[in-house]
């Protein structure tokens, strides 16, 4: 658009032409005026309808934030009078737990003392018994002692008869000539000359037979007895040898020597029965060879 120069007069046909150019402008800003009547008035409805929505939603928290409240408060008195009636029986239970407790401690009471007593009882009857058998052991301990008094009394006289036994014991020659030990007539003087230790002694009893009999080292056959006149006749078997010792008398030391030995072998005969003899085997204590 083309503005008059001050001074200069405009064209009637370029007039026109702004006048309607200014109409068409006025038309197009009453247009939107109503545009913007009509969408501000329908926001103002749905302003008013968007405010009623959040009435009612306002009114049902409301009623429900009411009911909510009132259940809430109805849970929290139960919740009192449950504590309340808790606290109640809790108390009941203790005060009933405190009688238990103290009568369960009386029974206790009265079982501990009960078995104190037991015990007691027990005890003095042990100590009795203790007592008892002390008394018992102290009898026996003096029986003992009388007996063990007696018993070296009775080994001192023993030990006494033996040496008068042993004293009483002669020695013999035997029939080698050979001066023998002390010789034992009877088993009372054989108990004496074991006693001294110095030989080894072996008790004989020999009956006739066809074979002969071993004692120690040795072995013995028995022939001939003559009960009368007290004589026997044995045959000797040692180191693979054979000797007939004949017609030998009672309490005579019998001689006879062996290879390992050099102090003869000795028996002594000291009764002389019907097809019997009985007597002993002595052999030095320590064989020595000759």
């Amino acid at each position: 658009m083309t503005i008059p120069v001050s001074g200069e007069s405009s064209p009637p046909g370029s007039s026109r032409t702004a006048i309607a150019v200014l109409y068409g402008i006025i038309l197009a800003l009453v247009a939107f005026s109503v545009f913007l009547f009509i969408q501000v008035d329908r926001m103002r409805g749905d302003l008013a309808t968007l405010r009623e929505s959040v009435q009612s939603e306002v009114t049902k928290v409301q009623e429900a934030s009411s009911l909510l409240g009132s259940a809430n408060q109805r849970n929290l008195d139960a919740l009192r009078e449950e504590l309340a009636s808790a606290t109640r029986n809790a108390d009941a239970a203790v005060g009933q737990a405190k009688t238990e407790a103290l009568r369960h401690a009386d029974q206790l009471s009265k079982q501990l003392e009960a078995e104190q007593k037991k015990q007691q009882q027990q005890v003095a009857t042990e100590i009795s018994a203790v007592k008892e058998a002390a008394g018992a052991a102290n009898t026996k301990i003096a029986d003992v002692t009388s007996e063990v008094g007696n018993v070296r009394t009775e080994v001192a006289a023993t030990k006494t008869e033996l040496q008068k036994t042993i004293a009483d014991l002669k020695t013999v020659k035997g029939d080698l000539g050979v001066q023998s030990g002390l010789v034992a007539t009877n088993g009372k003087e054989l108990t004496a000359l074991k006693s001294l230790g110095d030989r080894n002694y072996f008790d004989i009893k020999l009956g006739k037979t066809k074979t002969a009999q071993r004692f120690g080292d040795i072995a013995i056959r028995l022939t001939k007895t003559d009960e009368k006149k007290n004589k026997f006749t044995i045959v000797v078997i040692a180191d693979d040898k054979t000797v007939e010792k004949k017609d030998k008398n009672v309490n005579e030391p019998v001689q006879f020597y062996v290879a390992k030995a050099r102090l003869p072998y000795e028996i002594v005969v000291n009764t002389v029965g019907k097809d019997q003899i009985v007597g002993y085997l002595a052999t030095p204590k320590v064989a020595t060879a000759r």
